[in-house]
């Protein structure tokens, strides 16, 4: 009889604890979120967008454990040129010699970390793009229903190798930083 009662407290317990630490995922409104991109080079700057095609955030109670995301890379649209100037670089950078969106039209992240409270977030993980995965840290902010991050992607850990001096010597002032900027505004 005493094994039974102690099984039961057992079971009991472990069922109030799964409970209390259930995961809630929440999706990420696509439409209602943003990515701007912004890229460096010695002579100047370009910006634009970029499509989030899915993601999701995962909740303990409200402390955020986990974010996973697909970009859509076939969405790369520059937003400071217009006409051919800007076709020519929505082009250029869809192309083999930048981000070959034929053969990777996705690219990833998921988390690895998550530590914080309150609201802000060290969030650490596995950037995919162009097939290679490379560790990426950043803060991220979370409040009510939207989450914001800026973050810096080095390229050259991915192999996109168009103007970067990581890859080619003497440049001179066309060489293209081999960082460039993500501010994400996310709604859930």
């Amino acid at each position: 009889m005493r094994t039974i009662k102690n099984t039961l407290v057992i079971v009991f317990a472990l069922a109030l604890v799964s409970f209390t630490t259930s995961i809630i995922k929440k999706d990420v409104k696509v439409k209602d979120s943003k990515i701007t991109w912004t890229g460096h080079k010695l002579t100047g700057k370009h910006e634009g967008t970029i499509g989030l095609k899915e993601g999701t955030l995962s909740f303990e109670g409200k402390k955020l454990v986990s974010a996973n995301f697909t970009i859509d890379m076939t969405s790369i649209n520059t937003t400071d040129l217009d006409g051919e100037n800007k076709a020519n670089l929505d082009g250029h950078l869809k192309s083999p010699e930048f981000f070959d969106v034929k053969n990777h039209p996705t690219a990833s992240f998921k988390t690895t970390s998550v530590k914080g409270k309150d609201g802000k977030y060290d969030v650490t993980g596995e950037m995919t793009i162009k097939g290679l995965t490379s560790t990426i840290s950043f803060e991220m902010e979370v409040a009510d229903k939207a989450a914001t991050a800026k973050l810096k992607v080095n390229r050259a850990k991915h192999n996109v190798k168009y103007g970067s001096s990581s890859f080619y010597d003497n440049l001179k002032d066309k060489v293209i930083s081999d960082e460039f900027d993500l501010s994400v505004e996310l709604s859930f």
